[in-house]
Order: structure tokens, then sequence, then C-alpha cells
């Protein structure tokens, strides 16, 4: 082996199940000890790098950088979100890969799928919300939107409220709804699923847990549908009307300060001076830290809304990383043998 050669980790997705690191309760647990590092300080943040190609769809590539300074790993995650895929291509509207690297010489360790961890994080930080905000005997749960992350989140919410008992579901199409019930109904067998057939109202009124994970940019939750008690998770951009914030007791985000520059509807309510920082109860990790409380009765209407936090996806990327690795899955590639001008034929190989 050369002295200056450089190697690194690469995990497809299959290796990364096959490791078993669709672990929710890990991941959920994983949500919950970075946000308390986060607190701590001891996590760089830097603000992610998006490219929009197109503002009617809101296609895009995210760069998304942060730094576990007590693991000494620094990662980033390359994402792609191309909302319209599923319907114009029949294919995923998301997917992802992460180079994850030491920070002692700074060379990579991993490169990796991350569209497991992407989609498991949204579930495990609307699970962690759920956990502080939801009612403790929750039993039904709504969704609007049935891709991935509507997935994600219903596997995540049966671990933190195992009492869930009847899931409904609104999608785009009978086959969506259909296809979501024929993929979570074997994992969860105790689960009673109804599909909807697009009557977006029958899957939210009255529903204790509430979810919107869809590409929508325009209201589609109403406020009349959220009884008192209620727990809601905002997953997408422009999901629900803006009396659906008003009415509700709390409104909690996953870092305010992130949120409030985005293009979600507690964004829009603030640009539009309608919210106030002051307005907002609290961010995820003081919940989590019990800085600030939760729940405080059973009547409370709860907003949540996340966008994502960077530094949340290379910690759950760095745990499936060493779960991958202890499990001796995955391949160990080379980047380099030995530095440029070490190659006995350089002199062959450059071109002037």
């Amino acid at each position: 082996m050369s002295h200056h050669e450089v190697d690194f980790n690469y995990f497809s997705q299959e290796s990364l199940l096959d490791a078993g690191c669709f672990d929710m309760r890990l991941i959920i647990g994983v949500v919950e000890q970075t946000l308390l590092d986060f607190e701590k300080g001891s996590i760089m943040f830097p603000e992610k790098i998006v490219q929009i190609f197109d503002e009617a769809t809101q296609n895009r590539i995210n760069c998304l950088p942060a730094t576990m300074l007590d693991e000494k790993i620094c990662g980033v995650k390359w994402v792609s979100v191309f909302p319209d895929n599923p319907r114009k291509y029949d294919v995923q509207n998301l997917s992802a890969i992460f180079v994850l690297s030491e920070i002692e010489r700074g060379f990579p360790v991993a490169v990796m799928d991350g569209t497991l961890a992407s989609n498991m994080r949204v579930g495990a930080v609307g699970a962690v919300a759920a956990k502080h905000l939801a009612i403790k005997n929750a039993e039904t749960i709504g969704f609007i939107g049935a891709g991935e992350q509507a997935k994600m989140h219903l596997l995540a919410m049966k671990v933190v409220r195992p009492s869930l008992k009847v899931c409904r579901v609104t999608a785009l199409s009978a086959a969506e709804e259909q296809g979501f019930i024929d993929q979570l109904s074997p994992i969860l067998p105790d689960m009673e699923f109804v599909a909807t057939n697009g009557d977006i109202r029958l899957a939210m009124e009255g529903a204790d847990i509430l979810v919107t994970a869809t590409g929508a940019q325009a209201p589609l939750l109403k406020a009349e549908w959220v009884k008192p008690g209620a727990f809601y998770s905002h997953v997408g951009g422009w999901e629900d009307e803006y009396a659906v914030a008003a009415l509700c007791d709390k409104i909690v985000c996953d870092d305010w300060d992130t949120v409030k520059h985005r293009t979600q509807t507690v964004s829009r309510m603030y640009k539009e001076g309608l919210i106030s920082d002051d307005d907002v109860h609290a961010d995820l990790h003081e919940l989590v830290s019990g800085d600030k409380p939760g729940r405080e009765s059973d009547d409370e209407r709860i907003y949540f809304d996340a966008v994502g936090l960077s530094f949340l996806d290379v910690a759950i990327a760095l745990t499936m990383f060493k779960r991958a690795k202890a499990a001796g899955v995955g391949k160990s590639l080379e980047l380099q043998h030995e530095m440029i001008f070490e190659h006995f034929d350089i002199a062959s190989k450059v071109l002037l």
C-alpha cells in the first residue's frame, strides 16, 4: 500500500438496508441526541446552498454541510428534489448522496446513499415533535400525501405513539393511496388503513395527528378540520391555510430562524407581518432538553413545522456508516494510489 494511498468506503442503499440501518427507533434516538449536541454548541451548521431550476415546480438541488465536532467528522448531503418526477416519469422525487470526511487530515471516509437517511430524518423529526406535542393516547392519523416521506412519518409516529390504530390517507390518485396501503400494511398489521379516494376532508377531519407531506404550493388543509387536541406536522412548503396556524395554541419549529426565511406557511405569515418571533413557542431542541414545555393540556392544538436541518442528516449518515461498517457491508474504493507526480509514467500522461 502506497504511503499516499487514499481509500474510502462506499455504501449503496441496499447495503445500508442489509446492515439494519432502517431502524426507526435508532434514528429517532440519534435525532434527539443530536439536537442536544447542537444546543451545547458541538456542531457546525453552515447555511445550505439551494439551486432552484424552476420556480413553478421547485425543481432544485441542495448542498447541505455540517460538522460533528466531537466525532471529528464533516459531512455534506447533496440532494435533489424534483416534485413532478412521480407524475411525469414514474420515478422518485428525491435522491441524495452523502460524503463524510474526517477532520484530522481532511480525507474522505465514506460516500453513501442519502435517500434512505433523508427520508428517515423527515419522519424521525416529526416523531420527536409528536413525542412532546401529540396527545398520549392518539389513535387516528391522517395524511395528505402518500409518498416516501409520508410513509416514513407513519412508521416513526407509530414508534412514539403505539396507540395509533387508524390511518387515513389521501393523494392525487387512488393508485397512490393504494400503493401507500399495500406497502405499509404488512409492516403495520395492527393498523386499519382508509383510502379516501382524494377526499382531503375525510383524511384530515377529527384526526389526532395530521400530516401534510406534499409538493403543494397552495393551501390544502383547512382550519375547520383541526379538532381541539390535534397535533399537526407540516412537512412541505405551503400546505395549509393561514387560519390553521392562527387557530393553534402553540407553534413549534425544528429551527425558527431557519424556517422564517423559507416558503412554508408560517414563513409567509411572518413575511406578511401576521406572526412575529414571539408567536413561536419553541424550537424542537428546547423541548428535547426540557428548556420549554411541550403539550400542557389535552385540548391544545399544536402546529409543528420543519424545513430540515443538515446536521441531523449528517449525524444520521454517520450512524448508518458505523453500523454498516461494523456489519461488513459496502465496498472499499481507492480514490488515489499515490500523489499525482509520484506516478512513474506521469510524463506520458501530461498533455500541454
